[in-house]
């Protein structure tokens, strides 16, 4: 009876040695990684020029609008529109508006002009006349007068009765004769007002016919500047309906506008910068003055030169989207101008800080946020030691710091990842700091 207890025995130890491996195989190859798995990176101590990578697009810096004349009527319809694109010099036409409304305005006007021409000669005729009649009218009741006169100087040798009636004949000429003199002021008067409005619908005339031929000529649109042209969308090509994010067709002739809408604008090319943003960790390196090598998508075996114009010194805001990291509207402009760029290229820029002498630099991706404070994971004989660490720059794809010594081995992934021995998170933008600390 004692053999199947002693095998029972071995067979219980068989197991514990068995588990005993099974622990010790986990422990070693699975939840904690080695120093020899976790890629490093060295800390290089060299001479470093900061630089700022951005995307941007060209732009104009000198532009004109062409709109449609504010003309008062109603719509006006495109006769001639050059097409986006095309070269255009100062004093060119750049397109033409339909003028037969503007013609037929001015025929009417100078109808207008004609007969108010023919009124006035009329109210002076009739002015003429009325003076002559009144002359005439004037002499007979000045003789009528004089004839009273006469006739009362003779009421001496008269008798009573007739020297009464040679009284009272006086009087009633003298009364016609202040009479027709008040009508004399009056008809010259009336005269006058008469001919004032003639003549003033002779000037009312005059001046809608030169309005009407100033708006005919105003039907073709000339070129303020030398540029090339860019033909706006027509929103009201689907009826007056707008629809966010879709692209509506550009104007072109025989489409109806309203008096004053922009239709097209004119770009001087030879006069271009680029807008872009600059992310806030990278602000304080960037400063006005500073030198940007440029490369455009559209002519990518190009590189072109330029300087920072400006940099806001407060964030943008966007209404659509918004998040934690913040942007900097800034202004690049080309040192030199070039016929083949056009505003809406898309522009990548690299722009040249300042220089930091015997810089001490890590790659980017070593760089952790631990309770917020930049971290590396220092690599030892044993594994790897947490550090806090100090950065003065962060650059794409580098990070400029101090309290490490060159040629120390920091690791590019978290050690303790694995084992969930800490809660370091990469730290893609790096802390928010945007220049030396």
């Amino acid at each position: 009876m004692a053999r199947p207890h002693r095998i029972s025995n071995v067979l219980l130890v068989a197991i514990c040695a068995a588990i005993a491996c099974l622990s010790s195989c986990t422990a070693r190859g699975g939840t904690r990684p080695t120093p020899d798995d976790v890629p490093v990176a060295a800390v290089k101590q060299m001479d470093l020029q900061l630089e700022v990578n951005a995307t941007g697009d060209l732009r104009a810096t000198h532009t004109a609008l062409l709109s449609a004349p504010p003309i008062a009527g109603g719509s006006l319809q495109i006769v001639s529109l050059s097409k986006t694109g095309t070269p255009v010099k100062a004093g060119e036409v750049a397109m033409e508006f339909d003028p037969s409304a503007q013609q037929y305005a001015s025929e009417q006007s100078q109808s207008d002009l004609q007969q108010a021409a023919e009124e006035i000669t009329a109210a002076k005729d009739n002015a003429a006349v009325q003076v002559a009649e009144d002359q005439t009218a004037l002499l007979k009741d000045k003789f009528a007068v004089r004839q009273a006169e006469l006739d009362v100087s003779k009421n001496d040798i008269l008798s009573a009765i007739d020297a009464k009636k040679n009284l009272l004949a006086l009087d009633e000429a003298k009364r016609a004769l202040a009479q027709l003199q008040q009508d004399i002021q009056s008809h010259a008067a009336s005269n006058q007002a008469g001919i004032a409005v003639a003549m003033e619908k002779q000037n009312k005339a005059r001046m809608a016919m030169k309005q009407a031929q100033q708006n005919i000529g105003n039907m073709q649109v000339r070129s303020p500047i030398s540029g090339l042209i860019v033909v706006r969308q027509n929103y009201s090509a689907l009826g007056g309906m707008i629809i966010y994010g879709m692209t509506y067709p550009e104007y072109q002739p025989g489409d109806q506008v309203n008096p004053g809408t922009v239709v097209a604008q004119v770009v001087d090319i030879s006069q271009m910068e680029i807008g872009t943003q600059i992310h806030d960790t990278d602000r304080a390196n960037v400063k006005a003055g500073e030198n940007v090598r440029v490369t455009i998508d559209a002519l990518p075996e190009e590189t072109f030169s330029g300087k920072v114009k400006s940099v806001a010194g407060v964030a943008g805001s966007n209404f659509f989207f918004s998040g934690p990291a913040r942007m900097f509207d800034a202004t690049i402009q080309l040192d030199h101008p070039d016929d083949r760029l056009r505003p809406g290229f898309s522009a990548h820029l690299v722009i040249l800080g300042d220089k930091v002498p015997d810089a001490l630099s890590i790659p980017r991706q070593a760089l952790f946020d631990r309770d917020g404070k930049p971290t590396v994971y220092v690599r030892t004989d044993g594994g790897f030691d947490q550090r806090e660490i100090k950065v003065r720059y962060l650059m794409a794809g580098q990070a400029v710091i101090d309290g490490l010594r060159p040629g120390t081995q920091v690791a590019l992934v978290n050690p303790e990842a694995k084992s969930g021995g800490g809660s370091a998170k990469p730290s893609a933008s790096g802390p928010a700091i945007g220049g030396a600390l």
